[in-house]
């Protein structure tokens, strides 16, 4: 017989021989079934023989005690449903391992392929460890790292190192990273830098699914996208819809706002986003904030919405005189992007407040032109001012350098200023132009039809009549916001009558209404939720010194006399007495 038919026939016999060599073993009994939910462990297995299946070399022996074969050339095993590759092996008899060289391959099922420079494959756990230029494939993804452990019990990989993760739209890369081949979903742990067509994730926690190619993460993340930022500390990324749902104080960033809120749902294909808990809206041209509990934004149109919980616009002027502004709804009209015809406008209605040192007022519906600093108040609006009250059917006002510059008062005009007397003295007309400086009333010009009530006082503390004027046209100058003259333009008709002539029709002009106590105040206009206001600390108690324990014997110089040994109790200090106002005065008084 030749030798070539000789060395044929020992090639048939290795598999053989493998399976004589290894000891056997009782029949193993069926594994009860184990539920895959989340976090179950499967139960150990000894699993079944590895099996050679081709060689070009097989040289078999004991090495250190160890019964090893060392194969070479076109190596490959199967142990069920799992084929392994490689150049060389070292094939461990009694322990049912194989540590294989060069150009390693694991396949299982035909859909998960694993390749590296080295690898080693216990049959027993059915496990695998491969490093080296480590690439593992399937139909979705392809995992690049310099090691990486398999269990293909499980089904799961991971590795230790950096990872480098692509499929057909993305690329991940992270420090470390947990593969369920089951459910798709990859784990990715320690600076995670996700890459989509449009945008770019960090973390360093975050779950991937292959499948639906959404990411879910708990913990700071930012995403960077074409059209601006995003920042989350929990919630979910669809990469292939470009959806976000974000949970925990949630920001969208872009060069001209800031939107933020508690949960935000943003489309960034529709441009669309919702909010809500705790939403607010910077402008960041002209340093606006409006804050609401829920609000809706349409980046496409450039219109945001606000409303629940009253809404509070903050921050129209300047850092040091600001206005706040609170109503049931708050609609804000910016440019659309690559637009600059569209004006910037604020809509608030209805009951809207208003607060602003000591500017204060309301009205049902408001109108911001951001771009010239002009506020329409309409429907009923009033505006307090230190101690002048102006009403009319429409408000404007109007503001240089983020301070109050002009009022213009339309249709039934009507001013109410209240002396140190608290006499009302009355103003009305047509139209009104009321005009400030450093944010105080210097001058009011009434137009049309105007008609006043003004008393004389005598040294702040008498009255000693009033006027009572008609004109065409009126003007009224006021000294730190408080009426100090009272100039008539046009055809006057004026009268003075003295105190004991008084009628309460006289005190009356026709229209009057003094509305004090609707005047907001910063608590009512912000809210206990917006206002921002640092928190009054309640000063300590500081506790009482320790007594010192009495000498018994004392030097002439500790001595006190007698009479100052015990002070004298102190009466109480006598309660102040309610002011009185004059006689004149508590007449005047209504």
């Amino acid at each position: 017989m030749s030798l070539s038919r000789v060395f044929f026939l020992l090639l048939l016999l290795v598999p053989l021989l493998g399976r004589a060599q290894t000891p056997t073993a009782a029949p193993a009994r069926p594994a009860p079934a184990v539920s895959r939910s989340a976090g179950t462990t499967p139960p150990a297995s000894s699993g079944s023989p590895i099996k050679l299946l081709t060689a070009g070399e097989l040289v078999g022996g004991d090495f250190n005690g160890v019964k090893i074969r060392k194969l070479l050339t076109n190596v490959s095993f199967q142990q069920d449903d799992v084929f392994l590759y490689c150049d060389s092996a070292y094939q461990y008899l009694d322990r049912n391992q194989v540590e294989a060289f060069s150009n390693v391959r694991v396949v299982q099922n035909d859909t998960m392929t694993i390749t590296g420079d080295h690898g080693f494959y216990d049959g027993a756990k059915r496990t695998a460890r491969m490093t080296g230029n480590v690439v593992m494939r399937d139909p979705r993804m392809t995992l690049t790292t310099p090691a990486l452990d398999y269990d293909l019990n499980r089904k799961s990989a991971s590795y230790t190192e950096t990872g480098h993760l692509t499929d057909p739209q993305n690329t991940l890369d992270s420090q470390q990273g947990f593969y369920d081949t089951n459910t798709k979903v990859f784990v990715f742990k320690r600076n995670v830098h996700l890459v989509t067509p449009d945008s770019e994730l960090n973390n360093d926690t975050l779950r991937y699914n292959t499948v639906s190619k959404v990411a879910t993460f708990n913990g700071p993340t930012r995403i960077k996208g074409k059209q601006g930022n995003l920042y989350a500390e929990a919630g979910t990324y669809n990469t292939k819809t470009r959806v976000s749902n974000f949970q925990k104080n949630a920001k969208i960033d872009t060069p001209n706002y800031l939107l933020g809120g508690d949960r935000l749902i943003y489309d960034e294909v529709k441009l669309y986003g919702v909010a809500n808990g705790h939403v607010s809206l910077t402008s960041k041209k002209d340093n606006l904030v409006l804050r609401g509990d829920a609000g809706k934004y349409w980046r496409g149109l450039g219109r945001t919405k606000l409303y629940g919980g009253r809404p509070v616009v903050r921050n129209i002027g300047t850092q040091k005189d600001t206005l706040y502004m609170a109503a049931d709804t708050l609609i804000s009209i910016e440019a659309r992007p690559g637009q600059t015809t569209t004006r910037n406008i604020l809509y608030a209605f209805p009951k809207v407040q208003i607060f602003r040192g000591n500017l204060q007022g309301i009205c049902d519906s408001l109108t911001y032109d951001r771009q010239d600093s002009i506020i329409y108040l309409n429907q009923d609006p009033v505006l307090w001012q230190a101690k002048n009250q102006l009403t009319a059917d429409s408000i404007q006002i109007r503001s240089r350098k983020g301070k109050v510059d002009e009022m213009r008062l339309y249709a039934n005009a009507f001013a109410v200023n209240q002396d140190t007397l608290l006499n009302f003295n009355q103003t009305k007309g047509r139209n009104m132009m009321a005009y400030f400086r450093d944010n105080k009333m210097r001058r009011v010009d009434v137009l049309g039809n105007a008609e006043s009530i003004f008393y004389a006082l005598d040294g702040d503390t008498v009255t000693t009549g009033m006027n009572r004027v008609l004109s065409a046209n009126m003007r009224l100058l006021f000294v730190d916001s408080k009426l100090n003259k009272i100039t008539v333009l046009t055809n006057p008709d004026a009268k003075f009558i003295p105190p004991h002539e008084l009628k309460p029709e006289d005190e009356r002009l026709k229209g009057y209404t003094w509305r004090a106590k609707e005047r907001p105040t910063r608590r009512q206009v912000l809210g206990k939720q917006f206002d921002d206001r640092p928190v009054k600390r309640k000063p300590t108690k500081k506790k009482a010194a320790p007594a010192k324990s009495k000498s018994k014997t004392k030097t002439p110089a500790q001595k006190l006399p007698a009479k100052a040994a015990k002070p004298a109790a102190q009466p109480a200090a006598p309660r102040p007495a309610a002011p009185k106002l004059p006689a004149a005065a508590a007449a005047s008084k209504r």
